[in-house]
């Protein structure tokens, strides 16, 4: 086994074919940023960010139906803080608070439940967004809602899984030579789930972990597999072959498979989540969110998202769009491309 030294070393001095390697974590995105990981790599070799960010990824409809309800009388939208900046078709959650509306800022779902104790007067809608991870987070709360028989608490539902979006990557175009899996999303699918797309496009997945070594390992795993059907598991002490199994089981409960539409991909077929019929009293009104707009039409955080063109390309970047005013989803996420390309000054 190589050391991290030589790793780092043959990395640098990478000589080969031009290959292209996409993270789809949003937390994978912040961390290459962070810790310099394109720096340490020779020129040919490309990473990609991808549509692992669950907020980048969530379409304008759904921030316009959250507006919505939290303009309706006793009703509150709670959600986490990243969503309270992204647009939909002409505000965000922020500007809403300032118009009447009621939105609150919570750290974990399970804070909701505090807030509908207090007020049971009040209808609390929950922005029920992210990946597997977080689908069993959810599902967590739906056991508590059910078994406390608490009424007063609703879930608007954007939740996603990855491969379905993998595969779309794979089928438009994006020239991408390898992925490193989102290690987080891992631990609860496991490693196998990569499996049928690695044969079906002879690409090699690269399951990481989140320090810079790890992710360093990761991508030298890519190089060596370039062309080569083959899952690895460069996270193996978190992660395992078939994953969660409690987690999975708890999942398949309380939802089941659905179209979603992703800012930037569309309509993909089985690619979220929704409530299982016999939990629609639980339901907000998740059904048909799937129209998109841009709050500046000039953003391309559509083509950011799918690696079509870096974050430093789009004519908005770092002039009009910044952190500080965001004109797209990619900028306000922390976890999304253009915001780690800006804070973290990254060229390349």
């Amino acid at each position: 086994m190589l050391s991290l030294d030589e790793i780092r070393k043959r990395l640098k001095e990478y000589d080969g074919i031009p290959v292209s390697f996409m993270e789809v974590c949003g937390t994978h995105t912040g961390e290459i940023a962070r810790n310099g990981i394109v720096s340490m790599l020779s020129p040919k070799i490309r990473l990609v960010s991808g549509p692992g960010c669950p907020v980048c990824v969530t379409v304008a409809s759904y921030i316009d139906r959250l507006l919505k309800l939290s303009c309706r009388e006793r009703t509150c939208v709670v959600s986490f803080g990243d969503l309270f900046r992204v647009k939909g078709s002409r505000l965000c959650l922020n500007d809403i608070r300032g118009r009447g509306g009621r939105a609150e800022m919570v750290y974990a779902p399970e804070n909701i439940i505090s807030l509908a104790e207090k007020e049971p007067e009040t209808e609390f809608i929950f922005a029920a967004v992210g990946f597997e991870t977080t689908a069993a987070v959810y599902a967590d709360l739906m056991e508590r809602l059910i078994a406390f028989k608490i009424r007063n608490i609703k879930l608007l539902t954007a939740l996603k899984v990855m491969p379905p979006a993998i595969q779309w990557v794979c089928e438009n175009g994006s020239g991408i030579d390898g992925f490193i899996a989102p290690g987080n999303v891992s631990v609860v699918t496991g490693s196998e789930i990569y499996r049928p797309l690695s044969e079906q496009f002879g690409i090699p997945f690269a399951v990481a972990g989140f320090s810079g070594e790890e992710l360093l390992i990761a991508v030298y795993s890519l190089l060596k597999s370039v062309g080569k059907p083959k899952v690895i598991n460069d996270y193996p002490y978190a992660v395992t072959e078939e994953g969660n199994r409690m987690a999975q089981k708890k999942i398949a409960a309380y939802f089941e498979p659905c179209a979603a539409a992703w800012r930037g991909l569309g309509m993909i077929a089985d690619s979220g989540l929704k409530l299982k019929r016999e939990y629609a009293c639980f339901d907000a009104g998740s059904e048909s969110l799937c129209e998109d707009a841009q709050y500046n039409p000039s953003c391309r955080c559509a083509e950011v998202l799918v690696g079509k063109i870096s974050p430093t390309q789009c004519p908005l970047f770092g002039t009009v769009c910044q952190p500080q005013n965001p004109q797209g989803a990619c900028m306000v996420s922390t976890e999304g491309s253009c915001h780690n390309w800006f804070v973290n000054r990254r060229k390349r």
